[in-house]
């Protein structure tokens, strides 16, 4: 089983330099796939603003639209399921943000959907698929 950050998912649906990489680790990745709201909410945001700097246009509710559609079609694409956030979830993150959270100065430095794609990853058990150097300095590395 394994929990997809919104990074790698933007790094994918973005054609970001790393993309072949990152498609083959997932191939690689032990299915199921889980990706949760928070995540989703990150991934069509930030496709969708790296689609606006890229065509230097106004980020607007067409272009959001647009990549929650790309988003959507690539979760059904890879047979990803959408997890609930239950309180245990809630919870989870709460503790993630108290032991790596960038406002305690850990050197991982988790922001608000780091902490809660880390804790939906460890409440389910599941590896973590990531993108960048943050997740490294965790325990799910």
């Amino acid at each position: 089983m394994t929990y997809l950050d919104a990074s790698v998912i933007v790094a994918i649906l973005g054609r970001e330099s790393d993309r072949e990489t990152l498609l083959a680790r997932l191939e690689a990745s032990p299915r199921p796939f889980l990706v949760s709201p928070p995540g989703v909410f990150e991934a069509v945001v930030s496709l969708a603003a790296k689609k606006a700097r890229d065509s230097r246009q106004a980020l607007d509710a067409g272009l959001i639209t647009a990549a929650q559609s790309s988003v959507a079609q690539f979760i059904a694409d890879i047979g990803a399921t959408e997890l609930s956030i239950t309180p245990a979830i809630g919870q989870a993150a709460i503790e993630t943000a108290k032991r790596y959270g960038r406002a305690v100065g850990n050197p991982a430095a988790l922001n608000f959907g780091d902490c809660f794609a880390y804790a939906c990853a460890k409440e389910h058990g599941a590896a973590l698929l990531y993108k960048g150097t943050d997740f490294a300095q965790t325990d799910l590395a």
